[in-house]
């Protein structure tokens, strides 16, 4: 850079920034003689649509969320050709991820198996302005100064470097210095490096060129899945057919970026070893991820043990402190699906395990009717893939101006094919709900206790709906229907259910007796 064009530069600088120059740096970094290569399988251990967007977007006075915290991990396959001599060599391997964990790194040189590790270390002393300048107290540096327009140069030995700096120039005075444009150090110190690094000592016999593979496992990063369904209703409120498509998102923050890689996403729970077994651990993982894409396309789904991988077919980039979104499988439409409105007047979580017997004991009722959207993960509906847990949104199309309004989401877990779907969308407006007890009887000695309960519904739509009413048998857990004003059915063996057609501006009352006995 010339003269002219560092004051030009310095003029543009904030007098108080810091800006370190290093004008000599000399790094012993293996030299790369042809493309590396690198691929990665990514899994998640965070909940169905437990990372909030707010943790890695920027937020005005929030912290966000750091690589460490990420849920997830990664197994890393890095291919690259190594000039290795015959014998002992000591060996650099740089842009490693800040993440890794050190204890699952496994080295195979896939040239000349005979290749062996002697000892190795990562090394993560990062070079930084407070590390530089705690290395040269004591050493000449020169600082450079914006005054009047002109760039000025002090050289000298510092003395110390807190809130400024002490300098002694070559004449001996001293100065103390607090805004300084620039500061130039003669080299790089011993023992700072510019990115992690991993650090072998290689015992080869034979020297020449060699393909390594570097195998590791690292931290933050991790993905998950998000489904965009919408709604259409059909010929009455509580049917219609849905499109669906899904997204999967992957979060970067693990310190290096991945660039041009196989992608691979892991679905499902996997168990992870102790920090003793870690090594084996990731050979394990490793074995099943170690094909490549071979077609230029997206995700292709295939059962692996207990659990499921997505492998997508073409490669991607994944910059670091970054997210990306791609498509899991091509949109599905015209999805039979039903609108469910199930009314839960009590919900006291089931029999306690001893007769309860106070009367007043789950005496209070709640009014909501809760909305829920169903369909089946069936391959005859165009479905029938199985589905990672995720975010599900679901949007319905406003007709009178043709956009797409958004009226629920929900969390689903993983979920196999030929399964049900169920989308809770939130509670019904223009539907509710009444549950009281209207009579109570008990007998300690005989060992029996009777409850009468009333249910009424009103519906304050203009379109007849279809309720279903679940009802709790919580007070012993062995009980009988006296009489009812409709016929139930068994969900199991603490609930029962009735469903109801309401007519439009309709309301309809149901009752049923029960006895206890232990």
């Amino acid at each position: 850079m010339t003269e002219s064009a560092y004051i030009q530069a310095a003029r543009t600088r904030c007098a108080a920034a810091f800006v370190v120059i290093v004008t000599s740096i000399t790094t012993s970094l293996v030299a790369v003689a042809t493309a590396n290569e690198t691929a990665l399988t990514i899994y998640s251990s965070a909940g169905p649509g437990a990372i909030s967007a707010d943790s890695y977007r920027p937020v005005d006075g929030a912290e966000g969320l750091r690589g460490a915290a990420v849920p997830g991990f990664a197994i890393v396959r890095d291919e690259r050709d190594l000039e290795l001599p015959a014998g002992r060599s000591q060996q650099r391997f740089g842009e490693v991820a800040a993440y890794i964990d050190p204890t699952t790194v496994n080295f195979v040189s896939l040239t000349d198996p005979a290749t062996r590790v002697l000892e190795q270390s990562f090394q993560f002393d990062l070079v930084s302005s407070r590390k530089l300048l705690a290395r040269y107290v004591g050493r000449p540096i020169m600082v450079e100064r914006v005054q009047g327009g002109q760039v000025t140069t002090l050289a000298g030995t510092l003395l110390s470097a807190g809130e400024g700096l002490v300098l002694r120039a070559n004449d001996g005075t001293v100065s103390t210095l607090r805004e300084y444009s620039a500061i130039r150090f003669p080299e790089l110190p011993g023992g700072l490096i510019t990115q992690p690094t991993l650090e072998w000592l290689l015992n080869s016999p034979r020297g020449g060129k060699q393909r390594a593979r570097v195998s590791y496992e690292t931290g933050g990063i991790s993905w998950w899945a998000d489904y965009n369904l919408v709604f259409k209703p059909g010929k009455d409120a509580n049917s219609g057919t849905l499109d669906l498509s899904a997204w999967v998102s992957i979060i970067n923050m693990s310190g290096v970026s991945f660039r041009d890689s196989p992608l691979k996403l892991a679905a499902g729970d996997v168990q992870r070893a102790a920090p003793a077994d870690a090594r084996g651990a990731l050979r394990r993982m490793e074995a099943l991820a170690t094909a490549a894409p071979d077609a230029d396309a997206g995700f292709s789904e295939k059962a692996f043990s207990e659990f499921h991988l997505y492998t997508l077919g073409r490669r991607t980039d994944l910059p670091d402190n970054s997210t990306r979104q791609i498509e899991l499988f091509d949109q599905v439409k015209q999805v039979p699906a039903r609108k469910r409105l199930v009314y839960r007047g009590l919900d006291v979580g089931g029999y306690y395990g001893s007769p309860l017997l106070e009367r007043e004991f789950g005496d209070s009722s709640s009014r909501k009717v809760e909305v829920l959207l169903e369909f089946r993960n069936d391959k005859s509906l165009g479905l029938g893939v199985p589905l990672p847990a995720g975010r599900i949104r679901v949007s319905q199309l406003d007709e009178a101006d043709g956009s797409l309004e958004f009226i629920g989401a929900d969390r689903i877990d993983h979920t196999p094919r030929d399964e049900l779907v169920r989308v809770r969308l939130g509670t019904a407006f223009d539907v509710v709900g009444e549950r009281k007890q209207v009579d109570f009887a008990v007998d300690t000695r005989a060992r029996w206790l009777e409850e009468e309960i009333e249910v009424k519904l009103r519906n304050r739509k203009d379109e007849a709906v279809e309720v279903q009413i679940i009802e709790p048998m919580f007070r012993s857990g062995a009980w009988k229907m006296l009489r009812e004003t409709q016929a139930h059915s068994k969900l199991d063996a603490r609930q029962i259910q009735f469903v109801t057609r309401l007519d439009k501006n309709g309301e309809a009352v149901l009752r049923y007796r029960v006895r206890y006995s232990w």
